[in-house]
């Protein structure tokens, strides 16, 4: 059913794309690719590859992810193998809503700046005329809970999740959030033994 959607997603994309691309530059305070991963630790953290108990592959549509909500345990060290198979570059990223919409902005940026196109990364752009920067910097994408990639590419994330509600994996490219490219992320609380209550 979601495949009968897609003229629909890429014509809203697209559009929105357009209205960003001509639309005045905007100023924000932030210098780097934060967008709210500062508090990436009250969401979990990086995972090291000894610790992984599974392993999860993404597929990243246009517009939308499978599988399309996803179940951890708190404690739980997953690696995300993430691909996109769609026409447009999508993002994989790990966060809270609200660091979503803060992460939005960025994006928004990257494609005022044509840092990032419909299809495509250019990733030697430089950000320049932004509001307390002085001079010319890149904006890089290189956060440990998210991965930006471009039609046919492959990434991994391996994550640690803590015990935390509300979390969620979007896509911040703009209108992809807006067009339904998001999932929950269930995560349950660690069992404990009969073993353990008993001490």
């Amino acid at each position: 059913m979601k495949s009968n959607t897609y003229r629909t997603n890429i014509a809203v994309m697209s559009a929105f794309t357009a209205v960003l691309a001509f639309a005045a530059p905007q100023a924000f305070a932030a210098g780097s690719h934060g967008g709210g991963h500062d508090k990436a630790m009250s969401i979990g953290k990086p995972g090291k590859t000894a610790n992984v108990g599974r392993t999860i592959s993404v597929v990243m549509q246009d517009n939308f992810y499978e599988p399309e909500n996803l179940t951890v345990t708190a404690g739980e060290t997953i690696r995300f193998v993430i691909k996109n198979t769609g026409d447009l570059v999508h993002e994989f990223n790990i966060g809270t809503a609200p660091m979503h919409a803060a992460h939005q902005k960025e994006m928004a940026m990257m494609v005022e700046h044509g840092m990032l196109e419909p299809d495509k990364i250019n990733r030697d752009v430089k950000m320049s005329g932004m509001a307390g920067m002085s001079g010319k910097m890149a904006m890089s994408h290189n956060d440990p809970n998210s991965v930006l990639l471009e039609p046919g590419k492959s990434a991994e994330i391996i994550w640690r999740f803590e015990k935390t509600t509300g979390l969620e994996f979007a896509c911040n490219v703009p209108g992809h959030y807006e067009s339904g490219m998001m999932g929950k992320i269930q995560i349950k609380p660690l069992k404990t033994s009969a073993l353990e209550l008993g001490k």
